[in-house]
C-alpha cells in the first residue's frame, strides 16, 4: 500500500507538470537517488525524486474498538492501522539545470499547498483501502537536514520533506465473534 501511495503522489505531480509546462515526458519518479554500492541511480538525471525516508505509526488513536452486529452474533474487525511515512522530494538537476531543479521543487510546494488533502472526491484513483492522505510539509532543522543526508549517503539537493498522514491498512480480518446479549425472548406465544 505504500508504494501505492508513492506512485499516486508522483503521478499526480506527472500530470500537474505536464499541464503547467506543456510536457512530453515525466520528469517525476520514485527511485532512489543512489544504488546500494553508492553509485547515483541512472533514471534520476535531471529528474524529482521522490523517496522513502521514514514510516511511523501514528500515534493518535482513531478508532478503539471495532465492533459490528452479524445476525445474533458481534464480529470484532482487527483495527485499522494509521501510519506516517515521511518522503523526500528531491529536484536532482546537474549543472545549467540548477534553476529547473528550484523550479520545479517550488511548483510541488504549490501543488502540495493547494492539494495537501487527497482523497476517493478529490483522486478517483486513490486506492479504496486508503481513507484519504494528509501532506504536511515537515520542517526539519539544518543539523537534521545534514544528518539526513549523511545517512542516504549523497551530497544535499534541493529537497524538501512531506509528511504524509492517515494511510490506513484495514486488515477486515475478523478476531474475534461473540453473543449478542439482549432482552430474553419468551419461547411461549
Amino acid at each position: 500500500m505504500i508504494n501505492l501511495t508513492v506512485q499516486l503522489l508522483a503521478t499526480q505531480l506527472n500530470q500537474h507538470f505536464r499541464r503547467i509546462y506543456n510536457l512530453n515526458e515525466d520528469v517525476v519518479v520514485v527511485s532512489n537517488l543512489l544504488e546500494l554500492d553508492g553509485t547515483v541511480a541512472t533514471n534520476v538525471s535531471n529528474k524529482l525524486v521522490i523517496f522513502l525516508v521514514n514510516i511511523e505509526k501514528d500515534a493518535v488513536p482513531f478508532r478503539n474498538v471495532n465492533l459490528h452486529e452479524v445476525g445474533d452474533r458481534e464480529v470484532q474487525n482487527s483495527l485499522p492501522l494509521y501510519f506516517n511515512i515521511y518522503l523526500m522530494m528531491t529536484a536532482n538537476f546537474t549543472g545549467n539545470n540548477y534553476p529547473e531543479a528550484l523550479k520545479f521543487l517550488s511548483s510541488t510546494i504549490s501543488f502540495f499547498q493547494k492539494n495537501h488533502v487527497i482523497n476517493q472526491q478529490s483522486v478517483p484513483e486513490l486506492d479504496s483501502r486508503i481513507e484519504k492522505l494528509i501532506l504536511d510539509i515537515e520542517n526539519l532543522s539544518i543539523q537534521d537536514l545534514s544528518n539526513l543526508w549523511g545517512a542516504l549517503g549523497g551530497k544535499y539537493l534541493p529537497s524538501i520533506v512531506y509528511r504524509v498522514r492517515m494511510v490506513a491498512f484495514d486488515a477486515e480480518d475478523i478476531v474475534g465473534r461473540t453473543a449478542v446479549v439482549g432482552e430474553p425472548k419468551p419461547l411461549v406465544k
